[in-house]
Parts: structure tokens; C-alpha cells; sequence
């Protein structure tokens, strides 16, 4: 069991929520990790209770991770970086949730991955896991460029490499495009050779969902496949152009995150592959630098509360 060498000592959480997962990790305030906790889906865009549900249960299995007991939830000073949230109405929704810590900070996870990957300074993030987006901080202007959210956006994604090959397997199974390994790969992991039957799989899924089949496609490509090859430049393409976009602010460093991102690095162009560093610390420490940010100006400002700071910083 973790021990404190002080019952006053603050302990911070950093949930970082997506599309496919909530990793909540526990830090005390040397920013030391003390523990992990996964869970499901938190973008309250795509659903609130999950989003709450997963956020407690991440926090929790960190809290039993550490060694710490239960009740430690309701000490904890938590740093929130969750997707969809830069849309005020989310925002707001998940600002007025009455939470089991001491404190909540909420903040996009665009913003709170930013002050992960430059260790709290100024610097552009892509992120590239089920969705997609560009962000960056430099000299207290913030900028977010696509994250559009699936399917309408987050082209170059994982959900959008999925969808692509479903669109293209259906078409391939009908005789309308090409045979490939893609297709064969894809029929194995839906374990159908029915369109039909790939449309009642798909239809209506979540981002998650085909998220999963981006995996196929990766490897496909990798192994020189021409249809999955396509998809890949495509979709890299797309990413390469939000670095372009991004750059014209002038950010000191520009690191790409997510778990679509080192496969996809190297489908880059050249010239933003070779821009582009690993970030420093995880998102999860990130958030937590939101929250002692958000802390210190809460001191310093005299605001009432948390939401008070977050709703300054995210939409002044």
C-alpha cells in the first residue's frame, strides 16, 4: 500500500477519455505515478452515462492499483481530458456531472494531450487513434483544426480506415472493385463472404467498432497490398496537411499521439515526418498539469470554482 508522507500531501488523477478507452492514472504532486486503471469509452458525444460510467470505473481500478483504499476517490484532485467536449453543449453537461472527487478539472483531450507531449509548454499535437485532430497552444492562442468526430470527420483515423475498407470490401464482394489481400483479410476478421451480412455487422456501430478493422488495413498495407496502400496515403495525406495547417502558427514542437500513430508516421510526407518528435509525457499527465494549472489560478484569481477556470480557458 501506497504510503504518504503527508495526510495533507495532494494526489492527482489525469483521465484521458476517447473514443475506444478512459486510461485514469494516479499521481502525487512530485508528479510521481502511483497507478493505472483502463476502461471502456468516454466521449460524451457519443454517450453520457458510458462516458461517467467509464470515468469512475478508470479512477477506481487506479485507486486499486496504488495501493490506496477506496475511499481515496473522494481526496483526489482530478485533471479530465475527455473528446467531444470542446462542443460547448458537452461541456457543459459534463461540467455540471457531481463527480466523486475533491476536485474535477475538465478540459478537452486535444488540450490536456498538448500539455502532456511538451511537458506543460507550448508546442501542436496531432492525434491519431479512433478519431483525429490537430491542436496547439502557442503563446496563450489555442487552435483546434479537424475532430470533426465520425463519420462526418476525423479522416486519416482509425474509425476512418475502417469505414474506407468496409466501403471498399462491399464493393469488392459485388464485383465493383478489385480483389486484394484487403479483401481477404477483412472476410476473415468479419467471418462473412455476404455483403449482407458485413451491412447487419456495420451498420450503426460505434467509432470503436471500426476502429478495429483499421488494423487489417495497416498490416495490408504494410505488406505492400495496393488497395490498402491507397487507403493508407489517403488518409495520411489528410493528416500531414492539419501538420501543414498547424505549422503556420509556429509551434516550437509538434508531437503525434495516439494509437494509430506510429504505424501511420511513417505515411507521412517527408518533410512533416521529419518535424515531428515523440511527446514528452502521456496524456494522463497532461491532464494533470491541467489540473495544477487550473489550481494555481484558482488561487490566484479568487474563482468560486473549478467550472469557473475551465470555461476561461477552453472558451475565454
Amino acid at each position: 500500500m501506497v504510503a504518504l508522507r503527508d495526510s495533507r500531501e495532494i494526489l492527482y488523477v489525469g483521465v484521458d477519455g476517447g473514443g475506444s478507452k478512459c486510461r485514469a492514472s494516479i499521481f502525487d504532486a512530485d508528479r510521481r505515478l502511483l497507478g493505472t486503471g483502463v476502461s471502456g469509452p468516454a466521449n460524451p458525444l457519443h454517450g453520457y452515462a458510458q462516458t461517467i460510467d467509464s470515468i469512475v470505473r478508470s479512477a477506481a481500478l487506479a485507486v486499486a492499483d496504488a495501493g490506496l483504499p477506496a475511499e481515496t476517490m473522494g481526496q483526489l484532485v482530478a485533471g479530465v481530458g475527455l473528446a467531444g467536449v470542446n462542443m460547448p453543449r458537452l461541456y457543459n453537461e459534463m461540467s455540471a456531472w457531481v463527480h466523486p472527487f475533491k476536485q474535477m478539472f475538465l478540459t478537452t483531450d486535444q488540450h490536456s494531450a498538448c500539455l502532456g507531449a511538451h511537458r506543460g509548454g507550448d508546442g501542436a499535437v496531432i492525434i491519431a487513434g479512433t478519431g483525429s485532430v490537430g491542436y496547439s497552444y502557442v503563446n496563450g492562442r489555442s487552435e483546434i483544426v479537424g475532430g470533426h468526430g465520425f463519420p462526418h470527420g476525423d479522416k486519416g483515423s482509425g474509425a476512418w480506415l475502417g469505414m474506407e475498407a468496409v466501403k471498399y470490401l462491399l464493393m469488392a464482394m459485388e464485383g465493383l472493385a478489385q480483389d486484394s489481400q484487403l479483401k481477404a483479410e477483412l472476410q476473415k476478421v468479419l467471418d462473412t463472404e455476404d455483403p449482407y451480412d458485413v451491412i447487419e455487422l456495420m451498420a450503426g456501430k460505434p467509432s470503436s467498432q471500426y476502429a478495429k478493422l483499421a488494423v487489417p488495413v495497416v498490416e495490408c498495407a504494410e505488406a505492400d497490398d495496393p488497395v490498402a496502400v491507397a487507403i493508407m496515403r489517403d488518409g495520411a495525406a489528410y493528416i500531414s496537411d492539419l501538420a501543414d495547417k498547424l505549422m503556420e502558427g509556429k509551434p516550437p514542437r509538434l508531437a503525434m499521439i495516439g494509437g494509430l500513430a506510429p504505424r501511420l508516421k511513417p505515411w507521412l510526407k517527408p518533410h512533416v515526418a521529419e518535424r515531428v518528435s515523440d511527446p514528452l509525457d502521456p496524456p494522463e499527465l497532461g491532464c494533470v498539469y491541467f489540473a495544477q494549472h487550473s489550481l494555481a489560478a484558482q488561487a490566484k484569481s479568487g474563482a468560486q470554482s473549478a467550472e469557473e477556470v475551465d470555461a476561461k480557458a477552453l472558451f475565454g
